[in-house]
C-alpha cells in the first residue's frame, strides 16, 4: 500500500522536472536569439562592455592563476611516474603541453571562470528583477536587455580567451618546475621539447572553443538573473543554477567540439 501511495508522488516530482528542464533549454534558446538580434544594432554599449570585461574578467586573474599553476604542476607530478615505468620520460614535457593546450586549460578555466562569473551575473542581474530596476529602466525608455545583458555576454565571450591563454603559459611553467624537482631538467630544452611537440593546429580548436564556452557562461548567468522570479529566495536559486547549467553545458559542448575538431583535423 505505501508504494502504491508513493508512486502518483514521485511520478509528479519527475514530470515537474521534465518540464522544468525543457522550459528552460526552451527559454534559453529564445533569449540567446533575443541575443544575437539585439548584438548588431545600434547603439553599442563599448563603455559598459570594458567595464565588464575588467569586472567579470580581470578581477578573475587571481584564482585562475593558482588554478593555472596547480594544474601544470600536478599533471607532469602525476604522470612523471607512468612515464618512467615505459621509459618515455623524454616526452614528458610534451605530453604535459598537449594536454594542457587541448583540453585541460580550456576547460578547466571555463569551469572556473563559470563558478565565479555567472553566479555573479545571475545573483547581479536577478537582484535588480527583484527590486524592480529593470522595469524602470524599460519606463525610462531604455533597453534592459541590451544594456544588461548583451554588454556582459559580450565582455565573457572576449575574456574566457584571454584568460585561456594565460592559464596555458601558468600551466606550462607549472609543468616545468614539477619536471625540474625530479629530472633537473633545462628550462631552454624543456622549452624546445615544448615546441617541438605543440603544432598551430593544436592551438587553435583550444582557444577557439572558448568562446562557445565564454559565451555559455555570459548568456545562462544573464537568462536565469533576467527572469528571476520569488524575491531573494529566486535570486539565490537564479544563482546556484546558473553554475550548475553553465558548467554542464561546458562539458556538453566540449564533448561536441572534440569530436568535431577530430574530424576536421585528422
Amino acid at each position: 500500500m505505501e508504494t502504491k501511495t508513493n508512486a502518483p508522488k514521485e511520478l509528479s516530482i519527475t514530470s515537474k522536472r521534465l518540464t522544468d528542464f525543457f522550459s528552460t533549454v526552451t527559454g534559453l534558446s529564445l533569449f540567446s536569439i533575443e541575443f544575437f538580434k539585439n548584438v548588431f544594432l545600434p547603439p553599442y554599449e563599448f563603455a559598459e562592455v570594458r567595464k565588464h570585461m575588467d569586472e567579470l574578467g580581470v578581477k578573475t586573474l587571481p584564482i585562475v592563476s593558482v588554478t593555472g599553476f596547480i594544474i601544470g604542476l600536478v599533471l607532469a607530478m602525476q604522470s612523471q611516474p607512468v612515464m618512467a615505468r615505459f621509459g618515455a620520460e623524454a616526452f614528458l614535457p610534451g605530453m604535459v603541453a598537449l594536454s594542457v593546450v587541448r583540453e585541460l586549460g580550456p576547460v578547466i578555466t571555463a569551469l572556473i571562470f563559470a563558478g565565479r562569473v555567472s553566479s555573479g551575473i545571475g545573483a547581479e542581474l536577478g537582484s535588480m528583477r527583484v527590486t524592480e530596476q529593470i522595469d524602470a529602466m524599460e519606463v525610462s525608455a531604455i533597453n534592459p536587455f541590451k544594456f544588461l545583458v548583451v554588454t556582459r555576454v559580450l565582455a565573457c565571450t572576449l575574456m574566457l580567451p584571454m584568460l585561456t591563454v594565460y592559464v596555458i603559459f601558468l600551466a606550462i611553467f607549472g609543468g616545468y618546475l614539477a619536471i625540474f624537482l625530479s629530472q633537473n631538467i633545462n628550462f631552454v630544452l624543456y622549452l624546445h621539447a615544448v615546441v617541438r611537440s605543440v603544432d598551430f593546429t593544436d592551438l587553435i580548436p583550444g582557444i577557439v572553443k572558448t568562446f562557445f564556452f565564454g559565451f555559455i557562461v555570459g548568456i545562462v548567468g544573464a537568462y536565469k538573473g533576467y527572469n528571476t522570479e520569488n524575491g531573494t529566495v529566486g535570486v539565490g536559486q537564479a544563482s546556484t543554477s546558473s553554475v550548475v547549467i553553465s558548467s554542464l553545458l561546458i562539458l556538453l559542448v566540449d564533448m561536441v567540439l572534440v569530436k568535431i575538431t577530430i574530424f576536421l583535423w585528422k
